[in-house]
């Protein structure tokens, strides 16, 4: 029988669920290996052809290493909380469960049929109560726990308060927030409990603080960076402004150095870990107090407390003496303390302004000057100069202190600020040049410095640096870019926080009372007075007080899932002991580099902090981590004519022939293009205005354009696997998006190549089978050339399944079965590891022809992996290219272990050779060994 590929895959696809075939085991002999795929939105448009990319990738790897002989952990889930299912319950007044679920029967459809070997017995949703109940107790961990710097690592609060009741706040050094009071051990002891609880909250890993967000009020909640867009939300394109709210958040900053350091001990690609890098920050410089003139006569006073300086961070402290004016971020809680009357309007103004525009727009926008003056100086420390205080935009709240000493003539910033609002430029280095742009060089000896003047960078560093330490107006600091995350969302569709309140202090729920499950609600919009869709729920307390209204971020149930995944029916653990140092650590990790600075740090995080607690054992969660390429969309156009007065027809002319009329381009669905060929009449069904369409045609056919650009709905360039599945099967699928280029590199999807990859499976169903498409498998032994063909498929898929080269072994398995082909074989020996080798990459065909040739139906996915010999490559003939008078006139295959005489002989004596010499006796015969023979004659 011809290969009945719909008939095959469904009846492979059935099997594997029956028989659980690729469940993984939690105790056995093999090597582990753990492959995860970052696991998916379940979206309502479900999966297109750029989404399993990926995941071939790692299936194949999978299958790949149980052939190996490893116990394989491959499993899959659904991120299931998130803005897009709510902002449709809020659209339709659907509970958000329930469109995630119809989404996930989608995707688990479409997964199902592209023949993935998920252990699926492992399957999560972050959005399932018995998930997210762990999550919740991560968080009362987190909650519970400060960091000890001299110890590295987080530690218990008890430990904590232990220390505060026999020695008081002295000897903590810990990351905790900058107004911490210092008591003594009878001080703290007579504190009352809510007081102690408002001091322990500065130091938790997580706590509440008033923090700048960017808050979409059409969303109704606080969205992260990546977003926003422009100054708008990513989803609905609705305006995005900076806001203050009280907000919870994670102490990542705690963990910083850790972070960078161990980058260095993953395998991950190089650009990706630059990014964290360079968002982790790592500064190192000195932090400097700027004391505050007086105000209007007044000390300017912040949260009731008189605050006497503003503090800078600075990575140059050398350059302080050129310090001309301070800069605060237009959030900086001084701002409106340190505001005269006179400056008021100019500055709530540019506020306004600057809450329209988000941080990286700030950061990014490098041109645009703005700012506004406070109406306040400050006394530098070292000159005792006054310095005027400006708020601007390109300072950002959370980044160091919030405020900046600007030095114009070392940095381009402050250079074009200076100027635009003239300000003075002070040159500081004798071989400065300032004349049209900032310079911010370390050579060179200082000038205008006062007690530097004349030292070097280094010099001028530490006397900076040790005369702010004699004066108590700075230290040496080591800071970092990154902030606080931020912990919480305005919205319903998300993990509830485990958190209560008592006036206005948070404290845990019972860990017995997880977990806290989302409450029902009337709408899933906030409140009218503002507050979060939760305030909706009724009679929703704990024990009389209310809970946390905010719920999780998306982050939160992605920066642990890897671990349910190793015990994800536990109801006493997040995950067992014995399963955690089983698997240890994921080996290989495959997903996208847009979750650098997101998810893939947040896990980071997370895991560092779970390593502290002595709950896992890896210090980083993924050891490889590859970034698949991007499938880009190939949409195809077709072109109107536009009529004289410039209206456009209902004509539309042909791809070679649009030079000679005068058109305009118009999106048309690919999948009524085959070829770059228009089915006319799918077109004319396309949309309705084109029923009655005429074509001006080339050669009969109508030819359409081509443009790569992402795939979307509007530009009509998303295609469904589901239609390709249908059509050709997901084998061919699977080898053809490998087979479109490197994994990790992004390039655009095209169908017209999919029809050879069909051909090559139906050719390779075709050597089982005779001319009547009878099953047909010898077992003669095979020929030298034939295990040679074998063996060189062997090696070479083995060498690029290990480098993750995917693209290379389709190519080279069309070699093997073309000359296979070629030598008609059909060898049981060859034909059966050939099945073994290829099985990884289209598992349905293998498996059925695994099963013709007697084998134990399911067992090919645990058959050890052929054993690559290389005698078989050696080769021990070879076709010398026998020439006459210098004119190649046929081949001879002569063994290469003869002598040059012996080749001479051979080829002389040779029947075809004698019919070219014609009874003629060669004058001379030259032997090239190994390369070729020629007479002459």
């Amino acid at each position: 029988m011809d290969y009945q590929f719909k008939d095959i895959e469904k009846k492979w696809q059935q099997f594997w669920a029956d028989n659980q075939t690729f469940k993984a085991e939690d105790k056995t002999t093999k090597p582990k290996y753990y492959v995860l795929d970052m696991f998916p939105y379940p979206s309502g448009a479900g999966l297109h052809v750029g989404h399993p990319l990926g995941y071939i990738a790692s299936d194949i790897f999978s299958r790949y290493k149980r052939l190996k002989g490893f116990n394989v952990l491959h499993p899959m889930g659904y991120d299931s909380f998130g803005l897009p299912a709510e902002q449709y319950a809020i659209q339709t007044g659907q509970h958000p469960a329930i469109t995630t679920e119809a989404n996930i029967a989608t995707y688990r459809r479409q997964l199902d049929q592209l023949g993935f070997s998920f252990d699926w017995s492992r399957e999560v949703r972050t959005s399932s109560p018995d998930y997210y109940k762990w999550t919740q107790w991560i968080f009362m961990q987190l909650f519970n726990s400060w960091y000890d710097k001299d110890a590295d690592k987080a530690e218990s609060i008890a430990k904590l308060v232990e220390h505060f009741e026999q020695n008081g706040s002295a000897g903590i050094n810990a990351v905790c927030d900058e107004d911490i009071e210092s008591f003594t051990a009878n001080e703290w002891k007579a504190l009352t409990n809510e007081t102690q609880q408002a001091e322990l909250l500065k130091y938790r890993l997580t706590y509440l603080r008033e923090s700048t967000v960017n808050w979409c009020p059409a969303l109704g909640t606080v969205l992260a960076n990546d977003e926003v867009k422009d100054g708008f939300s990513e989803r609905g394109g609705f305006p995005v402004e900076q806001k203050k709210m009280m907000q919870w958040s994670m102490r990542i900053t705690a963990y910083a150095d850790r972070l960078l350091k161990g980058l260095d001990t993953i395998d991950w690609p190089e650009p990706l870990k630059e990014m964290q890098r360079n968002w982790i920050g790592k500064s190192v410089g000195a932090s400097v107090r700027f004391k505050i003139a007086e105000v209007g006569g007044q000390r300017s006073e912040v949260g009731g407390q008189t605050s006497d300086f503003i503090e800078v961070f600075t990575t140059r402290a050398d350059t302080i003496f050129g310090t001309t004016f301070l800069v605060l971020a237009p959030e900086h809680e001084l701002v409106a303390s340190l505001t005269t009357p006179e400056q008021s309007k100019a500055i709530k103004a540019y506020i306004d302004q600057a809450k329209k525009k988000s941080e990286l727009e700030r950061m990014a926008d490098a041109k645009a000057v703005s700012g506004a003056f406070t109406g306040s100086y400050a006394i530098n420390p070292v000159s005792g100069e006054k310095t005027p205080v400006w708020i601007a935009d390109y300072v950002l709240a959370g980044y160091g202190t919030g405020a900046v000493m600007a030095v114009p003539s070392g940095d381009q910033r402050d250079y074009l600020f200076a100027k635009h609002y003239n300000l003075p430029i002070i040159p500081i280095i004798d071989i400065q040049n300032i004349e049209t742009e900032a310079d911010p060089t370390k050579e060179g000896r200082y000038i205008n410095s006062g007690f530097i003047n004349g030292l070097t960078y280094k010099e001028a560093t530490t006397a900076v640096i040790a005369k702010l330490e004699e004066l108590g107006a700075g230290k040496a600091k080591v800071n970092f870019r990154m902030r606080d995350a931020i912990f919480g969302r305005q919205r319903y569709w998300g993990e509830p926080v485990p958190v209560y309140f008592k006036g206005d202090l948070p404290h845990l729920i019972e860990e017995k009372d997880l977990p806290l499950v989302l409450p029902e609600v009337d709408k899933y919009l906030p409140t009218e007075s503002g507050e979060p869709p939760l305030a909706r729920a009724t009679d929703w307390n704990y024990n009389g007080s209310e809970y946390e209204l905010s719920t999780m971020p998306g982050w939160a149930g992605s920066s642990w899932y890897w671990y349910r995944y190793m015990d994800a029916d536990n109801q006493g653990e997040f995950a067992s002991k014995d399963a955690i140092e089983y698997w240890k650590a994921v080996d290989l990790y495959i997903g996208g580099s847009e979750h650098a600075t997101g998810h893939l740090l947040y896990s980071r995080f997370w895991n560092k902090f779970l390593k502290d607690l002595d709950l896992v054992v890896e210090d980083e969660p993924f050891k490889k981590l590859i970034n698949q390429g991007m499938i880009q969309g190939r949409s195809n156009l077709v072109f109107r004519l536009i009529d004289e007065l410039g209206r456009g027809t209902n004509t539309f002319v042909s791809h070679g022939l649009i030079k000679k009329y005068k058109t305009s381009p118009l999106h048309v669905d690919v999948n009524i293009v085959e070829n770059d060929v228009l089915n006319l009449e799918k077109f004319k069904k396309f949309r309705p205005e084109f029923a009655d369409a005429d074509f001006i045609l080339e050669n009969g056919k109508y030819i359409c354009g081509v443009e790569v650009e992402k795939m979307s709905k509007s530009k009509f360039n998303v295609v469904n696997p589901d239609d390709l599945v249908e059509r050709y099967g997901a084998d061919t699928l699977r080898m053809y998006e490998m087979f479109l280029g490197p994994l990790e590199q992004s390039k655009p999807w095209n169908t017209n190549g999919i029809e050879g990859v069909f051909k090559f499976l139906r050719k390779f169903w075709r050597l089982f089978h005779d001319d009547a498409w009878n099953f047909n498998v010898s077992s003669d032994e095979p020929t030298k050339a034939e295990l040679k063909s074998l063996h060189k498929i062997i090696h070479k898929v083995e060498e690029d399944v290990e480098r993750f080269s995917f693209n290379t072994s389709v190519s080279s398995f069309m070699i093997a079965v073309n000359e296979l082909t070629d030598l008609k074989c059909n060898k049981r020996a060859v034909l059966q590891d050939l099945v073994i080798v290829l099985s990884p990459y289209a598992p349905h065909i293998c498996e059925e022809l695994w099963a013709m040739l007697g084998n134990e139906a399911g067992t090919l996915s645990y058959a050890p992996y052929p054993k690559f010999i290389s005698a078989y490559l050696v080769e021990d003939e070879y076709a010398y290219p026998i020439s006459i008078n210098g004119k190649t006139k046929l081949n001879l295959n002569i063994s290469l272990s003869l002598d040059v005489a012996a080749i001479e002989g051979l080829v002389v004596s040779n029947a075809d050779v004698q019919k070219y010499l014609d009874g003629k006796a060669p004058k001379k015969v030259i032997v090239v060994k190994g390369r070729i023979v020629n007479i002459v004659l």
